[in-house]
């Protein structure tokens, strides 16, 4: 197994398999207080994955099988149901449900129809990771994995207060590694580029920083694109200088950028196009004309 981050980073683009990094050490959480009544918020917690006797605390409804709960969950959802929803979707999690785990670990993490809990939500997606580490990229369930790894890879950039998890660059970096390199996520190889910017959790390397970075801006990445183009303007510390590509992959991010949460890519791309020439700024512009013939082509091909 991978040890430190020195051996992921030998395997940068080298077409090898990247290996897996160390298993995700996980912690037993306290199970719901099953005195409450069941309509309050507290019996709605599930517990962690990692806890063996977890899933006994609660009365669950008898489901006959993964797929029958997940049924039930989609109708108790429907229906405004959250205990009734958040306890099916635990029954198919603790049956090993890959979908089940991930959507419970998302709506730990972002307090969505159940109390946020951000070591719940880890410890899901630890336990995703661990057992799912070989799922054949480019299917359905390699993107949840993949996803899984960055989430584990953004907490431990930050840790958890008031919890076992610290902050770890090095682990961060084995998490957003694995994540870019094996299952092409392309927000693990925008945050895998940003460490590789910085220098936290890897030595800093505006190279593979902007290798990284390229992958996941020709993904759609509209953060990725943002960076990558500035990087172009900018040039150095080994990035040759381009100012009409970075003004172009600029632009390209900004038509892809969600106004309210990524407003910075605009400011940005405003900013270096009234700096930039009128040459650079038409042979841009002018390049992303091209690129959207040519998707408009491939897409036609593709329907045809």
């Amino acid at each position: 197994m991978l040890g430190g981050h020195q051996a992921a980073q030998a395997q940068d683009f080298s077409g090898a398999k990247p290996l897996p990094p160390r298993a995700i050490p996980g912690g037993a959480l306290p199970e719901p207080d099953d005195s409450v009544p069941g309509g309050s918020d507290a019996a709605a917690i599930a517990p962690g994955p990692n806890t063996p006797t977890a899933h006994t605390a609660l009365p669950l409804v008898p489901f006959t099988s993964a797929r029958d709960a997940l049924k039930a969950w989609m109708r108790d959802s429907t229906a405004g149901n959250k205990v009734g929803a958040v306890r099916a979707l635990e029954y198919a999690a603790s049956q090993g449900h890959l979908t089940a785990q991930y959507k419970l670990g998302r709506m730990y993490a972002g307090g969505e129809g159940v109390p946020a809990n951000d070591l719940k939500a880890f410890e899901y997606f630890s336990k995703i990771a661990d057992e799912n580490a070989d799922a054949m990229p480019g299917t359905a369930d390699a993107r949840l994995v993949g996803s899984a790894f960055v989430a584990l890879g953004n907490y431990f950039s930050d840790g958890i207060k008031g919890s076992y998890v610290k902050p770890n660059p090095d682990r961060a970096f084995d998490m957003f590694h694995y994540a870019a390199s094996y299952f092409g996520d392309p927000d693990g190889q925008y945050n895998l580029a940003r460490l590789y910017m910085t220098g936290q959790g890897a030595s800093r390397d505006r190279r593979q920083a902007a290798r990284w970075m390229k992958l996941a801006a020709e993904k759609g990445h509209a953060p990725a694109r943002a960076a990558f183009g500035e990087m172009l303007l900018r040039g150095g510390e080994g990035v040759p200088r381009q100012p009409v590509l970075g003004l172009m992959w600029l632009a390209m991010a900004r038509e892809g950028a969600d106004p309210t949460r990524e407003a910075w890519i605009i400011e940005r791309h405003d900013v270096a196009f009234a700096a930039a020439s009128a040459s650079d700024r038409s042979a841009a512009l002018a390049l992303i004309e091209r690129q959207h013939l040519v998707n408009s082509r491939n897409g036609n091909a593709v329907q045809n």
